[in-house]
C-alpha cells in the first residue's frame, strides 16, 4: 500500500510537523489574503451551485435493529471486534457517509507520493496533499478510487496556489451533512479550514475557522488552554494552539468544529454558531476546553501498557461525534509524544469521551478504561477514528496495525 499522508502530522522529523510548519505568526489574522476566506467577505451568491440532489441516506440512528452503541461500550456491554481487515482505504484517516444504494464515500486526503493524485489543473500534488474521494459498492467492506485520483476542490487559477487553494494540504478531512448541505473541514497548516456543498461534489472556496492556528506570544496572547508548554521530548517553539486535525457536527441548525487546544497537557474544544454563520464569525465554546488530556508525559523510559494513563498528554484532537440519547460520545485521537531519540510522535492512542449533560457546549468526561482497542504505544492511524452506521449497525475505520485501515463492527458482548 502507497505511504500513508498522515505521516506528514505524527510522524515526520518535528521540524516538518504541520503544526510546526505553517505558523500562524508568519500571517496575522488580519493580514490573510482576502482570497481565502471569500464567504466572509463576498455574498452568498458565490456558495456552490446547487446541483441535482443526490440520494444520500440519514444515516440509521445507533443502535436501531438491537445492535449495541457506543454507550453501550461505555457500560462494559459492548465491544469492537475486527470485521474487515483491509479495506483498501489509506492507512491515515478517513470521513465516511452513507450513500443511495449502500455506496458509501470515504473522504480523506493524498499526494502524488502517496496515491497519483493531481489537482483540478492535471498537476501532481504535493505531500500531504488534498481531500479526495474513495467509494465502496460493497457496504464499505472493500473502498476503490478513480485513476487519476482527482482533488475534490477547484483552484483560483491555474496553476493552484497553495496559499488560496490549500492543494498541498487539506489534511484530515471531516464531513457532517444536514439534510441539504454539506460540511467539510480540514486542517491547512495547524489551521481549521471550512467548505460547503449542496452535493457533495462541487465545493465553496475555503473560509477560515475563527482564530485558529499556531502561535506564538509575540502575535496575540492566548487563553490558558491554548498554551504549548514544554515536553520531556519535544524542542519548545510555539507557544499557542487552536487547531491541528479537526473534527465537526451538525445538529439543529448549529454548526460545531472540534479543533485541538493547546498542548503538553492537550484539550479537546470546539467552536460553534448557526449553520449559515461564516468559519470566521464562529466563537468558541463557552465551556472549552470540553475535557483535558493527562496532567504529565508519565514514566520517561517507559512506552508500555503501563503508560496507558498518559497516553493524550501531548495533543488532543480528530474528534469523531454521534449523539445517543441523553449524552454526545466523542472518539478523538491521543498522542503522549515521542520517546528519548524519536524523531516524532510515535505513542497514539484511541480516546472515548462523553457529555456530562445533553449538551455539547457543556462539560465532559473521559473513559475510564481509555485508550480503548490498543495499548501505548499505539500505532500512526490508529486515533483518526471514522464511525459509520448502516442499518443500527455502528462500525468503526481506524489502523489497528499502522499499515492496513481496518473495518470494525460494534458487537455485544
Amino acid at each position: 500500500m502507497a505511504e500513508p499522508d498522515v505521516l506528514a502530522f505524527e510522524q515526520a522529523p518535528l521540524e516538518q510537523v504541520s503544526l510546526s510548519e505553517a505558523p500562524l505568526s508568519e500571517t496575522p489574522l488580519s493580514e490573510t489574503p482576502l482570497s481565502e476566506t471569500p464567504l466572509s467577505d463576498a455574498p452568498l451568491s458565490i456558495l456552490p451551485t446547487p446541483q441535482p440532489p443526490i440520494s444520500l441516506v440519514i444515516q440509521s440512528e445507533p443502535g436501531a435493529n438491537g445492535h449495541p452503541t457506543l454507550a453501550d461500550l461505555w457500560d462494559g456491554q459492548a465491544e469492537f471486534i475486527l470485521d474487515v481487515i483491509d479495506t483498501g482505504l489509506p492507512m491515515g484517516e478517513s470521513d465516511t457517509l452513507v450513500m443511495h444504494n449502500d455506496d458509501l464515500w470515504s473522504y480523506v486526503h493524498a499526494s502524488a507520493r502517496s496515491a497519483g493524485a493531481v489537482d483540478r489543473c492535471g498537476n501532481p500534488v504535493p505531500f500531504p496533499g488534498c481531500t479526495v474521494i474513495y467509494r465502496s459498492v460493497d457496504g464499505g467492506r472493500t473502498f476503490f478510487s478513480e485513476t487519476p485520483l482527482v482533488c475534490q476542490f477547484e483552484c483560483h487559477t491555474c496553476p493552484c496556489v497553495s496559499a488560496v487553494d490549500h492543494t498541498d494540504q487539506q489534511q484530515y478531512p471531516r464531513v457532517a451533512y444536514n439534510g441539504t448541505m454539506f460540511f467539510l473541514v480540514y486542517e491547512y497548516l495547524g489551521r481549521a479550514r471550512l467548505r460547503r456543498s449542496t452535493d457533495g461534489l462541487t465545493w465553496s472556496m475555503p473560509e477560515r475557522v475563527a482564530d485558529t492556528g499556531v502561535w506564538k506570544l509575540w502575535l496575540r496572547t492566548c487563553r490558558s488552554e491554548e498554551r504549548i508548554h514544554p515536553h520531556p521530548f519535544v524542542p519548545y517553539e510555539y507557544e499557542c494552539l487552536s487547531g491541528g486535525p479537526p473534527g465537526i457536527f451538525v445538529e439543529g441548525g448549529r454548526l460545531y468544529i472540534f479543533v485541538g487546544l493547546g498542548q503538553n497537557p492537550g484539550a479537546m474544544g470546539c467552536y460553534t454558531g448557526s449553520v449559515t454563520t461564516t468559519g470566521e464569525r464562529l466563537t468558541r465554546c463557552q465551556h472549552n476546553p470540553l475535557f483535558v488530556g493527562a496532567a504529565d508525559y508519565g514514566p520517561l523510559d517507559e512506552k508500555g501498557p503501563q503508560t496507558n494513563p498518559h497516553f493524550d498528554f501531548r495533543t488532543i484532537s480528530s474528534a469523531e461525534v454521534q449523539r445517543i440519547g441523553s449524552h454526545v460520545y466523542m472518539l478523538y485521537e491521543g498522542v503522549r509524544g515521542p520517546g528519548p531519540g524519536d524523531a516524532g510522535d510515535t505513542q497514539f492512542g484511541l480516546g472515548l469521551a462523553r457529555s456530562l449533560t445533553t449538551a455539547i457546549d457543556g462539560p465532559w468526561e473521559k473513559y475510564p478504561g481509555n485508550p480503548i482497542l490498543v495499548d501505548q504505544p499505539g500505532n500512526i492511524g490508529l486515533g483518526h477514528a471514522d464511525l459509520v452506521v448502516i442499518e443500527g449497525q455502528t462500525f468503526l475505520y481506524t489502523s489497528l496495525n499502522g499499515y492496513t485501515r481496518s473495518r470494525l463492527a460494534l458487537t455485544w458482548k
